[in-house]
């Protein structure tokens, strides 16, 4: 349950106009077993406002919000709703009183209808009977508030993620939540739903509902954020808000130190070409070829829309999915990929999109993680597992990548997202690949991790290896590219030079459009 006591009046600094008080954290403190997760943390949130929470991953967030969300308690500290001092015990409690967490990962039950998933555990009853009419139009009542054109009466696992991130804001609205908590909101939708996800928001903060955001794509953050409170190892370090709510402004109080350029590249000389691929037709799309290769020690990007088959054409070449027809060489030697594992011993490796499902055993730890990718090529005598080599290979590899662990038995699910795709990328280095495919390297990490992982591509680059990687990030893609290419529902609409890559070329080829005459880059 909520124990509330009344406190005194919210008094909130904000140039002389304090507003409609709404939620006050202050002096925060949470400590796990050899950790502080948050201490002295304090911020507040004013009605129809959007605050951006950001920070590292490891810097307090999830800690933070999972305690306004009645998850956790918190050890010291005080939380005020309204000028009423409260303490959330459960989910509950804090769904009762008005406050709902959308998590990154949605949390519906798939086998269940939209009304069912909207009113779990709050159905309308009669004794013992379920009111399934009642729950149908009450359903349609928030459905229709949120824009989602949909029955009730539809399975939750027939929407897109979209459609059901829109089911979970309808069930934040029957309840009549004061605070919404968005965690990392749109790291799986598309441009169209991300668009009608901006302009849910927008009408929440018409209603009067406060938005709390949390998100690493600072893009975002400077479009939606009234106000961004920055957070770092646990405690506060700044506020920023109007016309200081810059990219650079957020980065250095996020990492603690000024921050002129994310992306440094050192130009090279190129080598061979390394890997080939003539007319590679996937199933997503089978009327459509791709053709393209790429050199040792180049960096190429493929860019595109969600559902333009990057991430397709990824997984056929590395042979999870079977293309339907096309060819694959390496080194000039035709290649024959029908399995992972005919990939790996070609010499590819595939960091896939969601390192949690396809490239970590999340309860294995970080030495049999690293060693997964070459189990069977090194196992000893009889097929003993070499438990040597498997340390060996994690050291070097929690060396090399700058892994932050107390140990190399640390289990992958208590790393931060940039440490867990270190280690799928650690995984694969041990193999000694000659090409490094990457599905969205940084999705889900923070800043600081994602530099170290731009550093890491461009010190694999330096020598000599072959790296094809896909992202929707567009600074991303401006930013670590010797060459684009830009894919458009499943055929290659265009092939950027150095001199061509900006940001206006690749959304020309990526929404169907030709290039100008003159498509040199500015």
């Amino acid at each position: 349950m909520a124990h509330i006591s009344p406190t005194s009046n919210c008094s909130l600094p904000d140039q002389g106009n304090p507003g409609n008080c709404l939620l006050e954290v202050r002096g925060l403190s949470k400590s796990f077993p050899g950790v502080k997760a948050l201490d002295d943390v304090s911020l507040h949130l004013r009605a129809g406002e959007v605050l951006a929470v950001i920070g590292e991953n490891g810097a307090g967030k999830s800690s933070l919000m999972k305690i306004l969300a009645g998850v956790q308690t918190a050890d010291t500290g005080q939380i005020l709703l309204h000028g009423a001092e409260v303490r959330f015990e459960s989910t509950r409690a804090a769904l009762d009183a008005g406050v709902v967490l959308i998590h990154q990962e949605l949390n519906l039950c798939e086998n269940l209808n939209v009304g069912q998933n909207i009113f779990l555990g709050r159905e309308p009853r009669i004794g013992p009977f379920i009111l399934s009419r009642e729950i149908e139009q009450r359903s349609t009542q928030f459905l229709n508030a949120v824009g989602l054109q949909t029955s009730p009466r539809t399975l939750v696992s027939k929407l897109s993620v979209g459609q059901q991130q829109m089911v979970e804001i309808a069930k934040a609205l029957s309840v009549q939540a004061k605070v919404i908590i968005f965690d990392e909101p749109t790291s799986s939708l598309s441009a169209k739903e991300t668009e009608s996800l901006f302009a849910m928001i927008r009408s929440l903060q018409e209603q009067g509902v406060g938005i709390i955001y949390i998100s690493h794509r600072l893009e975002e953050v400077k479009h939606l954020a009234s106000r961004v409170t920055v957070l770092r190892d646990g405690q506060n370090a700044g506020e920023l808000s109007g016309d200081a709510i810059t990219h650079d402004n957020m980065v250095s109080r996020m990492i603690g130190r000024d921050v002129t350029r994310v992306y440094s590249r050192t130009r090279h000389q190129l080598g061979p070409v390394v890997l080939e691929v003539r007319d590679a037709v996937t199933t997503a799309y089978p009327e459509q070829a791709v053709s393209f290769s790429v050199r040792a020690g180049e960096i190429v990007g493929i860019a595109g829309l969600v559902g333009a088959g990057r991430s397709e054409l990824l997984r056929g070449i590395f042979g999870v999915d079977q293309l339907v027809r096309g060819t694959i060489e390496i080194n000039g030697q035709p290649q024959s990929i029908h399995s992972a594992r005919a990939a790996q011993a070609a010499g590819l490796a595939l960091v896939p999109e969601d390192r949690k499902q396809q490239g970590l055993i999340v309860e294995f730890n970080i030495r049999k993680n690293v060693g997964l990718a070459k189990l069977r090529d090194a196992a000893g005598p009889g097929g003993w597992i070499n438990f040597g080599g498997e340390k060996t290979a994690a050291s070097e590899a929690i060396q090399r990548l700058n892994i932050k662990t107390s140990s190399d038995l640390k289990l992958a699910k208590f790393l931060s997202g940039g440490n867990q795709q270190k280690v799928v990328i650690g995984k694969w280095l041990a193999v000694g690949p000659r090409v490094l495919l990457l599905d969205e390297p940084t999705r889900g990490i923070d800043v600081g991790a994602k530099q170290e992982i731009y550093r890491l591509i461009e010190s694999l680059a330096a020598k000599s290896l072959a790296i094809l990687f896909v992202s929707s990030e567009m600074e991303e893609v401006l930013g670590l590219s010797d060459r684009v290419l830009v894919m458009h529902e499943g055929r290659l609409a265009g092939e950027l030079a150095q001199n061509q890559i900006s940001e206006a070329n690749i959304m020309r080829l990526a929404t169907g459009q030709g290039l100008p005459p003159n498509p040199s880059a500015n």
